[in-house]
């Protein structure tokens, strides 16, 4: 059964930056490169599966008790240049969002993705062969288009992408949230993806990953971009003439972040520049900022990652263990035993189901325990709801690692 090299897999690890380049198991964490490294990540070459299941997968149904709605929202910040494309009309994002329905959607299923988005992703990373980029768009969700909100108004937490991967990845842990009492905001940065796809039908691919690979550009540029995107996002959804019609479903009293890989370490970065963000989540992205002193004001952190040479308290990626001295207030750092860096993200279902190998860790597992202690995180300090969960180490999730260096 075809798999990626040794060599593949340590590039894009120590870069903490993509979805997954390297389809190997916990092991192939041991590169001896620093996380901060600009080598270009080795191309994928992924041939077809030894035994795939045929046609779309399905991402597992929400846990929480409320039906789930889903609106696309298109905006343009046109106060900045993008700081990939100059001569682009602005900063461009697309965002999803998830929210709680007054009851299911009488239709089908919201899409999961356009076939030129799946498709610019899988050969971006070589897995054309093993994974039909139809099969991959029509991925069963769990959410209605547009559908009318639920009564109430609810916090709302914003999804951030790993570098090259788009916000759809995140689609898994969005619905679970939003079926939990969430306005969940999935963002897609422009140019920081293999392909996102506009309502005009144009395919934003990636300007950013020639400068980023050839170490032309540090990546705390992309954070600190990230940042004012999030930013911009919160001003257009809270904001006097907000950009989305069911805006008034969301308490901007009560908001937190979330990110895999650079998406998770823009999350530090978006708390310290928008005293807005209240709470975040780092899953499994090295940081590119340094905290100051007083780290995030006291507000709360997690960090939830690969059980690996990387992000143990001591690991490669030094500056987990920088980040965590300086978080001041209410702190949590979760490992997965048998996981990658793509474990937090929807590719753990969809991998297992084109027989595409990866960590041992079974991908409805994965994001069972994704979505448990997220949730469980954003339930605590931005609901004031007691989660038993975070206080120590469960016999139910003996995969779940708690550390206190």
């Amino acid at each position: 059964m075809p798999t990626l090299t040794r060599a593949a897999t340590a590039a894009v690890i120590a870069l903490s930056l993509s979805l997954p380049l390297a389809l190997a198991g916990p092991s192939a964490a041991s590169g001896s490169a620093a996380p901060s490294s600009a080598r270009p990540p080795a191309t994928a070459v992924v041939g077809a599966a030894d035994a795939r299941a045929e046609g779309p997968a399905e991402l597992p149904r929400p846990t929480g008790p409320l039906p789930v709605g889903r609106s696309v929202l298109h905006l343009v910040d046109r106060s900045r240049p993008d700081p990939w494309v100059p001569t682009a009309d602005g900063r461009e994002l697309m965002v999803t969002l998830h929210y709680p329905a007054r009851r299911p959607a009488a239709g089908p299923a919201a899409p999961y993705a356009t076939t030129p988005e799946t498709r610019a992703l899988l050969e971006g990373y070589g897995l054309g062969d093993a994974v039909p980029a139809a099969d991959l768009s029509a991925t069963r969700t769990w959410a209605g288009t547009d559908v009318r909100p639920a009564p109430g108004r609810y916090p709302l937490v914003v999804l951030s992408p790993g570098f090259t991967a788009s916000r759809y990845t995140l689609t898994a842990l969005a619905e679970d949230l939003a079926a939990r009492g969430y306005v969940v905001a999935s963002v897609d940065h422009a140019y920081e993806s293999l392909g996102i796809e506009t309502p005009d039908g144009r395919l934003l691919t990636c300007a950013a990953c020639g400068p980023v690979s050839e170490g032309q550009v540090p990546e705390g540029v992309i954070t600190a971009g990230r940042a004012r995107d999030v930013s911009y996002v919160l001003d257009r959804l809270t904001g006097n003439r907000p950009a989305w019609k069911y805006a008034g479903t969301i308490d901007r009293r009560r908001i937190g972040m979330a990110g895999h890989s650079i998406g998770g370490a823009s999350a530090a970065t978006a708390m310290l520049a928008d005293g807005r963000v209240r709470a975040g989540v780092n899953m499994d992205g090295a940081f590119h900022d340094t905290l100051p002193e007083e780290g995030l004001g006291g507000r709360p952190f997690m960090l939830l990652g690969t059980d690996d040479e990387m992000h143990r308290p001591g690991g490669l990626d030094h500056t987990w263990d920088a980040a965590w001295q300086r978080f001041g207030g209410w702190k949590r750092w979760l490992t997965l035993a048998d996981s990658d860096h793509f474990t937090f993200t929807d590719a753990a279902v969809f991998l297992d189901h084109f027989g595409v190998p990866r960590a041992p860790l079974p991908g409805d597992r994965a994001l069972a325990l994704t979505r448990a202690y997220v949730a469980a995180f954003f339930d605590r300090h931005l609901k004031g709801a007691a989660r038993p969960l975070l206080d120590g180490p469960s016999a139910a999730d003996p995969e779940v690692l708690f550390h206190n260096p």
